[in-house]
């Protein structure tokens, strides 16, 4: 009788080591802890690249909303403008301002929008054009602005311009398909303005508008 609360004390002992040391045997470790690692990096590195690549989307048609580059092709736009120049253009600049006389501008042609021009504004809405012997005349009045240009010998019909129609020429006036064999440009083509060359090197910089002593 004097052994029972003994043998009672040893029925409810549990050995520490049993419970709380984990094991550490590889094989049993491996499986439940380093796949569960490995794929959470794996998930992560994915979800930052896929974020990487969205944010670079964004970004990228942000800047298309506002600038393009073009490259000019053909002598329509000589001696200022040369056949592989590449041009950055400004999309929204007639969206925030106005039309001016000199802009150049690239715009989709008129008897095929599937094309894009590069020409310089010489007649604003409103503004009646005629060229004779090459000598363009607005409202009656000669242009007397030198954009220099190729000069041509041509003549060209008096032509009012609508609210919303311009009338665009090319530098190399004899070498130019532009409104005076194809008629005036709807505002709505245009695509944008000119603003910097950037190819070939010794081309680079900002696109000066209007007569060469303006800015």
């Amino acid at each position: 009788m004097d052994n029972l609360p003994s043998q009672t004390a040893e029925t409810t002992y549990n050995p520490p080591d049993v419970v709380e040391e984990p094991s550490t045997d590889p094989a049993v470790v491996a499986p439940s802890i380093e796949p569960a690692a490995s794929q959470s990096n794996w998930k992560g590195a994915l979800r930052e690249i896929a974020e990487t690549i969205i944010l670079t989307l964004v970004i990228f048609l942000l800047i298309r909303t506002v600038v393009q580059n073009f490259r000019v092709e053909g002598m329509s736009m000589e001696p200022n403008f040369h056949d592989g120049q590449f041009l950055l253009i400004n999309k929204l600049a007639y969206k925030l301002g106005d039309l001016e006389r000199g802009d150049v501008i690239v715009f989709r042609y008129p008897r095929d929008p599937s094309r894009d021009f590069i020409k310089r504004v010489i007649g604003l809405p409103g503004e009646t054009v005629e060229i004779i012997n090459g000598q363009v005349y607005i409202n009656g009045e000669l242009l007397g602005i030198d954009y220099h240009t190729n000069e041509a010998g041509y003549n060209s019909g008096a032509v009012t311009l609508g609210p919303d129609d311009i009338f665009v020429l090319g530098d190399n006036r004899p070498n130019s398909s532009d409104s005076h064999s194809w008629g005036t440009l709807p505002r709505d083509l245009i695509i944008g303005r000119v603003v910097l060359s950037y190819w070939p090197p010794d081309e680079w910089g900002l696109i000066k508008h209007g007569p060469p002593d303006a800015g």
